[in-house]
């Protein structure tokens, strides 16, 4: 089978590496890629949230499955193109994509069927953010409602901060704040099934200590301790399944991967921080790493309608997966581009490098 992999950060490195090793895999593309996509596939370049770009390259290489790891071609529309074209396409509709695109949204979905989460305001004036500010107390919790690349949310209990991170953006959503462990879940759907994958824990805030300001991430380790089996089957029963369910009455069923930030309070009770419709970065690289099973059997699976991963049941490695990231310097605020990276470890079975935004110039 060929496969084409869209996106360039260190997910679709570790999206790439897993298929590499696939057996179903005959011929693997990545576009745009990176500095180390290009040891495994074929890079080429294309706008990768440009659907037609996409749609045509995909059709140009004759390939069987178009991956799609960010969330902003998802949004884009670029699933859409790719089926349209006539490819199976991993990764869910342009519409279906909004419940990562507009936190607004996820939150009316959330509602609609149940799911457990924070109350929340949906404010697009200063004075509707100080009334929520206000009602909620601190500490604050302002998120940009569009897509922000996992760095859109303030938590702070300066309320003046607060106010000018709801001032810098178009649209927030302010919620009440839940205090406990944070956890990552992911799951594979085909809109109806969902294969949950091991659950990763990861930390967003750029120093030592958990503070400074939040990242995309700052490194992840997988399994997660606190998500005990009761904790996973609550969170698949209460929040996975009705999310699902609720996007199926909406006519907008979700296919790909779903990410659900969860918070477990002290009743071990999880709620909904958040929606993604694309693997973590960096939760992907260590879940990637402890799956053994073939990951383009159940990529391939999932376009095959509903109830089509009911059969499947991934097999994981017994130990735990722990991932580190190296920033740019002045990363999140101003990263400099352009530094060189050397001292990398060789990789080998047990410890992998994963690319993010890098390029290889003159080896």
């Amino acid at each position: 089978m060929k496969v084409l992999v869209i996106g360039s950060g260190g997910r679709e490195h570790a999206i790439v590496r897993a298929l590499a090793d696939d057996p179903a895999v005959t011929d693997l593309f990545c576009a745009p890629g990176n500095g180390g996509t290009d040891d495994v596939a074929t890079c080429l370049p294309v706008v990768a949230t440009d659907p037609d770009q996409v749609a045509a390259l995909a059709t140009s290489l004759g390939v069987d499955l178009v991956v799609i790891g960010p969330e902003a071609p998802l949004v884009a529309g670029v699933a859409d193109a790719v089926r349209s074209a006539g490819i199976a396409c991993f990764g869910p509709s342009a519409k279906a994509a909004v419940l990562e695109g507009s936190k607004a949204f996820a939150k009316e979905v959330m509602a609609a069927a149940g799911v457990p989460t924070a109350r929340s305001a949906v404010c697009t004036t200063a004075a509707e953010a100080a009334t929520a500010l206000d009602d909620f107390g601190a500490p604050y919790v302002v998120k940009d409602d569009g897509l922000a690349a996992g760095k859109g949310v303030v938590v702070t209990s300066d309320r003046d901060e607060a106010l000018a991170h709801a001032a810098a953006c178009e649209r927030v959503v302010i919620e009440e704040y839940l205090d406990g462990p944070e956890v990552s879940l992911f799951v594979l759907t085909d809109g109806d099934s969902a294969l949950a994958l091991s659950p990763a824990q990861d930390f967003k805030r750029i120093n030592d200590g958990d503070e400074g300001p939040n990242t995309g991430g700052m490194g992840a380790y997988s399994p997660a301790p606190v998500v005990t089996p009761e904790i996973h089957a609550k969170a698949m029963r209460q929040i996975i399944l009705p999310t699902l369910q609720g996007m199926m009455k909406e006519g907008l069923p979700f296919t790909g991967f779903l990410y659900a930030g969860l918070m477990i309070d002290a009743q071990g009770q999880p709620k909904t921080l958040e929606f993604n419709c694309r693997l973590g970065d960096p939760e992907t690289q260590p879940i990637l790493m402890r799956l053994r099973s073939d990951l383009f059997d159940l990529l391939w699976a999932a376009t095959d309608g509903p109830q089509a991963l009911v059969a499947y049941e991934p097999s994981w490695d017994r130990r735990t997966a722990l991932g580190v990231v190296a920033a740019a310097h002045g990363y999140p605020l101003s990263p400099r581009k352009g530094d060189e990276i050397s001292g990398l470890p060789a990789d080998h079975e047990d410890c992998m490098v994963f690319h993010a935004g890098t390029t290889d110039q003159q080896g």
